[in-house]
C-alpha cells in the first residue's frame, strides 16, 4: 500500500500540485489511523538559515492531514470534496534535517467522512499534525500544527 501511496503522491505532485513535487515527499507510513511523511532536507526545501523553509514545512503538514483523508475518500470511492479551512502552526526548534509529519487522526477522520455521507452537511474539524527530526531531535517535536480539514459530500 505504501509503494501505491508513493506513486500516487509524485503523479498528483506532477499533475495537480507541483509544489508537492517540488518537496520531494516520501510516505513512510500509511493506515486507516496514521500517516508518516518525510521531506528532506536540501536545496530545494531549505531556507537561508540552512533549516526547513517554512513554506516546505506547510506543505509537509498539509500533505500528512490532507492526504489521510484523501486516500480514505478514494479507497471508499466517496463524492466528497476536501478542503482546508485555517492552518495554525507553533514551530519550537530550528528543523536542521530531513522532516517526518505525522498524523494520527484517522479515527477523526473517518468519523467525518461518516457524518457528511450519512446527512450531506458540511463537516469542519480540526486535525492535528506533528513536525519531527528523528535523525537529529528524535522524538522531539520541532514543529505543530492544526489544519481544520472540511469534508462535504459532493451533491
Amino acid at each position: 500500500m505504501q509503494n501505491l501511496a508513493n506513486a500516487m503522491l509524485k503523479e498528483f505532485g506532477k499533475t495537480e500540485v507541483p509544489m508537492i513535487g517540488f518537496c520531494e515527499p516520501e510516505i513512510l507510513k500509511i493506515s486507516a489511523e496514521e500517516i508518516a511523511v518525510r521531506i528532506p532536507l536540501n536545496d530545494r526545501t531549505k531556507n537561508h538559515l540552512q533549516s526547513m523553509y517554512i513554506g516546505t514545512l506547510t506543505v509537509g503538514a498539509d500533505i500528512a492531514g490532507g492526504l489521510l483523508a484523501f486516500s480514505m475518500i478514494k479507497q471508499m470511492d466517496l463524492p466528497i470534496d476536501l478542503v482546508f479551512k485555517d492552518f495554525k502552526a507553533d514551530f519550537l526548534k530550528r528543523p536542521e534535517a530531513d522532516v517526518t509529519f505525522r498524523c494520527t487522526e484517522g479515527a477523526k477522520i473517518q468519523k467525518m467522512v461518516q457524518s457528511t455521507m450519512s446527512d450531506g452537511e458540511r463537516v469542519t474539524e480540526p486535525i492535528a499534525i506533528t513536525a519531527y527530526c528523528p535523525d537529529k531531535f528524535g522524538e522531539e517535536a520541532v514543529a505543530t500544527f492544526i489544519l481544520t480539514l472540511s469534508l462535504k459530500k459532493r451533491t
